[in-house]
């Protein structure tokens, strides 16, 4: 980083400013604020910054026009300019860069973030006369990622939508027909199947979801004190027909009943790991729950089952999207179950990890106490 390069910061927002000069100055950099874009404007003749941060809606001239602007003045042209925006969608990216832009960062701004992209895009303009070609390559890459990245980002909100009303509809109907009483007990248990299904469906669609989510540094647990002996019930009983037609026994060991968790993302990585362990078993063993308190507060939940377990080798890349192990067709990968678990717990700040069953698999899962929790 070059200590003496300035930075102009154009928004109409008082704490957005605040926060960016804090940001930017704990890196050592100059930092010029201007409220709002006539300012901006101004400010950029008489300060002449190696970078400028520019806020997209701000009243009388918005930050597309200022971009404009300032690049029609001297010196406007090779300056870099990062929109940061709260606006995160396709339509706004195109006209940041149709206006001029060479970044786009959206809000809420994360300090990280926020200090690579200023000091890449200094680092780009220093570079930019002896690389002139590479520059105009990294940023057609760059905004193609991007621009990329948010194609997925709506195409994952549709698909998230459209199947989740299907899936729904499925388990009402589902229980439709079993408050009809005119089934027989074997209809009763195929109802009951589809409805474990839908409900099966319905979280590989929320983990699709959450799996985003977490690529994005969105997957913010909810705490409160959650009842795990009620949640490891509720699960193990919606998943008892599934472990009953593989003739699998589920029960559980609890010596601990509360966690501090997000009651939906701690049980849908419960209900992942027990339909991971219940798929993996062999007829006539089972698939066993226990919950034990560990150091300063700490609670470790282990699920355990006597399958073929897990490769020593493939013990952490088993909860990569799409993973199956390797020597072993029967203990594959499906979709993002583990993922998703690895992401929920660690967005709690806890830790999982498989061990040696002897035989079987053990998946473990450590979440902090109250105090540590994040």
């Amino acid at each position: 980083m070059q200590e003496s390069a300035t930075i102009l910061v154009i928004d109409d927002n008082e704490a957005n400013l605040a926060l960016a000069r804090d940001i930017l100055e704990d890196e050592g950099y100059r930092v010029v604020v201007a409220r709002g874009g006539a300012e901006g404007i101004s400010s950029f003749e008489a300060s002449r910054p190696d970078c400028v941060l520019l806020d997209v809606r701000m009243p009388e001239v918005d930050g597309f026009a200022v971009c404009e602007r300032i690049r029609a003045l001297p010196g406007g042209a090779d300056v870099p300019i990062v929109f940061f925006t709260a606006q995160r969608d396709i339509d706004t990216f195109d006209r940041a860069m149709h206006a001029g832009g060479d970044d786009f960062v959206t809000k809420p701004v994360r300090p990280t973030e926020l200090i690579l992209r200023v000091q890449t895009n200094v680092r780009l303009r220093q570079a930019r006369d002896e690389l002139h070609e590479h520059y105009a390559l990294s940023k057609a890459e760059r905004e193609h990622h991007l621009r990329t990245q948010l194609q997925k980002e709506r195409l994952m909100a549709f698909i998230v939508h459209d199947l989740k009303n299907p899936v729904n509809s499925m388990d009402l109907h589902a229980q439709v027909l079993l408050r009809g009483g005119r089934l027989t007990e074997g209809d009763r248990d195929s109802v009951t199947q589809i409805r474990a299904e839908a409900k099966q469906l319905a979280r590989m669609i929320l983990n699709l979801l959450d799996v985003s989510k977490a690529e994005e540094g969105k997957l913010s647990p909810k705490y409160e004190e959650v009842d795990f002996a009620a949640v490891a019930r509720s699960v193990l009983g919606e998943l008892e027909l599934h472990a009953r037609v593989r003739n699998v026994k589920l029960d559980t060991a609890l010596e601990v009943s509360a966690v501090w968790a997000d009651e939906d993302l701690l049980r849908r990585a419960l209900a992942n790991l027990v339909e991971n362990a219940v798929r993996h078993a062999p007829a006539g063993s089972a698939v066993r729950v226990t919950a034990k308190a560990g150091p300063e507060g700490e609670t470790e939940i282990r699920v355990l089952d006597q399958g073929p377990g897990v490769p020593e080798g493939m013990r952490t890349k088993v909860f990569e999207a799409f993973m199956q192990t390797e020597g072993s067709a029967s203990r594959e990968g499906r979709g993002l179950g583990l993922t998703f678990c690895k992401l929920a717990v660690e967005a709690h700040g806890g830790r999982i990890w498989v061990e040696d069953g002897a035989p079987g698999a053990v998946f473990c899962i450590r979440f902090p106490g109250q105090g540590r929790a994040r």
